[in-house]
């Protein structure tokens, strides 16, 4: 395994401690474990920095694959599934922390599920469907908006009590649809979907 493909396994790892640095746990627990204690009072701001250290490693693994010729059929399966695993799990973790409503995460999520599809069907007709660049700025609005929620508005609400946390999160559902909407577009007419 060349170093690429470690750097986007190594994102894949991640995922689980940032859900386990994420969860509240029961109070009960708290009171007879200290580090369950210390999870409770500090897991929500090393969740975050997970999060960024986890988000970051997206350009990392795509820049090492490009300079020292190291993509790989696995690399093209793996980069884009820990993209994808990483969202949607932050996605869920904060619905169910109710940090943002149920509506917004389905929305995301489903749009990775029908390009995903697109992907598949592509693939079987011989064709590769690569990501486009609104795609690509739709992944880096997504993370900005996750990490100001994570962060409940900070530092923004230093500077004004406009939720800005929530109008980021906003703008990245609707350019996800976009985003979405444009790539179904300009691919599914190379698709030759007659012969399905």
């Amino acid at each position: 395994m060349n170093t690429a493909n470690r750097i986007t396994m190594a994102r894949i790892a991640l995922i689980p401690l940032f859900m386990l640095f994420f969860t509240k746990w029961p109070a009960w627990l708290a009171e007879v474990s200290g580090i369950i204690q210390f999870l409770n009072n500090y897991g929500s701001y090393i969740a975050i920095g997970i999060f960024v250290l986890a988000s970051g490693t997206d350009k990392l693994d795509g820049y090492v694959a490009r300079k020292y010729n190291q993509i790989t059929n696995l690399g093209k399966l793996l980069d884009p599934l820990a993209d994808k695993l990483l969202i949607s799990v932050a996605l869920i973790m904060m619905v169910q922390a109710d940090m943002i409503a149920s509506w917004v995460a389905v929305i995301m999520i489903s749009r990775e599920f029908v390009i995903t599809g697109l992907r598949m069907i592509a693939s079987a007709q011989g064709i590769a469907l690569a990501a486009d660049k609104l795609g690509k700025w739709k992944m880096v609005l997504q993370v900005i908006a996750i990490v100001a929620v994570l962060l409940g508005n900070y530092p923004f609400q230093w500077f004004t009590s406009i939720q800005v946390d929530n109008i980021l999160m906003l703008l990245a559902v609707c350019l996800t649809l976009i985003s979405g909407i444009n790539y179904l577009v300009q691919n599914f007419k190379i698709l030759k979907l007659n012969d399905m």
